[in-house]
């Protein structure tokens, strides 16, 4: 570990501390419809919109008529990807020459972009033509991230709301958050990638000639459109198969810098959002501290991990005694240009949210290194997590906090003025539970039978994590990948799609029962005994109720992996 490399670390925190509330106000105005800086220029085409849609703006929706509108606009969105992927022969902007995507595999990929986790089993730049990366990957970057924001707002207004029978328009809040946040920054960052040197063009792939007279085909194409929005819409799918470690999607520095800045832009900001919607900012600066202490926690790890390397490599001192630490560090993996202390930070940025965007190899990492990645998935993504998936995830972790003061203290639960009862806390522990439900089912099961364990290029613990890994993060919509698993096979095209799907809407659904049970109360003025939730003794609690829920359901699978390889590394064992 270097100071340059913690210093580094620190800048990354300042910009997204100082961007947190500017971002969180804008979208506190938009989703209350007030008039924003944007207004003159995108308000007749938000209206025209409407018009076109048959949508009335000033019409508000019931949480069971929002949450359909949203399950059959994401059903539509997934029938007109699945019908670009498997007629990608056949259709224009196919310089290569593209054949149409195999129906498994069309089918995971058409789930895995519906659902904001953008797991690829296969290479972009190898399998998909300009115009499914563009009509197809791209759009659906947006409208995912979009339905993932308005879904917040949505349980953000049944906290703030008093005795109402509506959580918002789904339409509306889907439209507005498009037009006036997702569009106008991927706008502005597109022109600072393709500065920076990212491609965006349509030509064909371009034949070199090396120094040793052998050909080489360097794809490009439409990179920095799709690029912004995949990093702003915490989404993570590359145009290339190497994802931000390729040099044209992630050329310097500073393009690396913006991109992480962009995956935890919009997250933070929804904290903000919150405590301005409830009335009282020093709500949303406590989710923010939460996320922040449990981010601080991974990266520190994360970079000790990596920079101690492994000690099987590890040089000998004069007196021929081997040292504890591996010269310069665990670099297997890793971009020289970004070094470790980058890794680290993007390793643990890109896990904290649902963004499955890499700059290094995941399966390179140490055992504790990867377990870092692997934690911040388990924990729901919430330390900030996706666009709006980060910020209702933590709420359904505050409730069930809430819900244990209230045990020890003999009270009723209550949060920002809401009493949570029963229906509250079952509907939240319903959404919880599906996640670990489905991934710790499905490892279990493909860790048994042949067509689970012939994905895995490594034996034995660090094989157990890459099939772990999998289900963790498609059903934690996350997206990356220990690479180590060949995943395009019909048994994980369908098992990692079934994932992604129950890990998406299974916990949409309950939370937005939540969201409508709780718009429908009064707020209570606090009294004597209201647990006070805007200070640190909260930000303590709520830490301690997320380590010991994750920490309870997947300690037993976490110790066959990374607990047991680190254990055994220490030894000389390595995998």
């Amino acid at each position: 570990m270097t100071l340059n490399g913690w210093f580094q670390i620190a800048l990354f925190g300042v910009i997204v501390v100082l961007l947190t509330r500017p971002i969180g106000g804008y979208m506190t105005r938009l989703f209350a419809g007030e008039r924003t800086f944007l207004s003159p220029i995108l308000h007749p085409l938000e209206i025209g919109l409407y018009r076109l849609a048959g949508v009335d703006e000033r019409t508000e929706q019931h949480w069971w008529t929002y949450t359909v509108a949203m399950l059959a606009f994401n059903l539509v969105c997934f029938a007109s990807l699945y019908a670009l992927l498997r007629l990608q022969g056949l259709l224009p902007l196919n310089p290569q020459g593209m054949t149409a995507v195999t129906p498994d595999l069309a089918l995971n990929t058409a789930i895995s972009f519906i659902t904001n986790t953008n797991w690829q089993n296969y290479g972009g730049e190898t399998t998909l033509s300009y115009l499914v990366q563009m009509v197809g990957l791209t759009v659906h970057n947006f409208v995912s991230a979009a339905t993932g924001i308005a879904l917040a707002v949505a349980l953000v207004r049944g906290f703030s709301r008093r005795s109402s029978k509506t959580v918002g328009n789904f339409w509306v809040d889907l439209v507005r958050c498009t037009l006036y946040v997702l569009l106008p920054i991927s706008l502005v960052c597109v022109l600072f990638f393709v500065w920076q040197g990212v491609p965006q063009n349509l030509g064909a792939y371009t034949e070199a000639t090396t120094l040793e007279g052998a050909k080489q085909l360097i794809a490009q194409g439409p990179v920095a459109s799709q690029l912004v929005i995949k990093m702003l819409g915490t989404n993570g799918g590359g145009f290339f198969n190497a994802n931000s470690a390729h040099p044209f999607e992630n050329p310097t520095a500073l393009s690396n810098l913006l991109q992480m800045v962009l995956i935890f832009l919009l997250g933070a900001g929804l904290t903000n959002l919150f405590g301005r919607m409830v009335g009282d900012e020093r709500q949303g600066w406590a989710l923010f501290s939460t996320m922040g202490m449990l981010f601080v926690a991974g990266v520190a790890i994360c970079y000790w991990a990596e920079a101690t390397g492994n000690p099987a490599f590890a040089p000998l001192g004069i007196d021929q005694t081997p040292s504890i630490a591996q010269a310069g560090g665990n670099m297997e993996g890793k971009e020289v240009r970004f070094g470790i202390a980058n890794s680290a930070l993007f390793t643990t940025i890109t896990t904290d949210a649902s963004c499955g965007a890499v700059n290094t190899m995941h399966d390179s990492l140490t055992p504790l290194g990867g377990l870092v990645p692997l934690a911040n998935i388990m924990l729901g993504e919430t330390i900030f997590g996706g666009v709006g998936s980060g910020l209702y995830g933590m709420l359904l972790y505050v409730i069930i906090a809430m819900f244990v003061a209230g045990l020890m203290v003999g009270r009723t639960p209550e949060y920002v003025g809401k009493k949570l009862e029963a229906k509250e806390v079952k509907m939240t522990m319903l959404a919880l539970l599906c996640v670990p439900l489905v991934n710790i089912g499905l490892t279990s099961i493909a860790s048994a039978i042949p067509a689970g364990v012939a994905g895995v290029s490594n034996a034995g613990p660090h094989g157990f994590t890459e099939i772990l890994y999998a289900y963790v993060s498609s059903a934690g919509n996350n997206g990356s990948a220990f690479a180590g698993l060949s995943g395009n096979t019909l048994w994980y095209n369908l098992t990692l799609a079934l994932a992604m799907f129950i890990g998406r809407f299974a916990l949409i659904v309950p939370m937005m029962a939540v969201a409508g049970s709780l718009a429908s109360k009064k707020r209570l003025p606090p009294s004597l005994g209201t647990f006070p939730t805007n200070g640190p003794l909260f930000v303590i609690l709520l830490i301690g109720t997320m380590l010991i829920v994750v920490g309870l359901t997947y300690f037993p699978a976490v110790s066959l992996g990374p607990v047991v390889e680190q254990l055994l590394m220490q030894t000389g064992a390595l995998y």
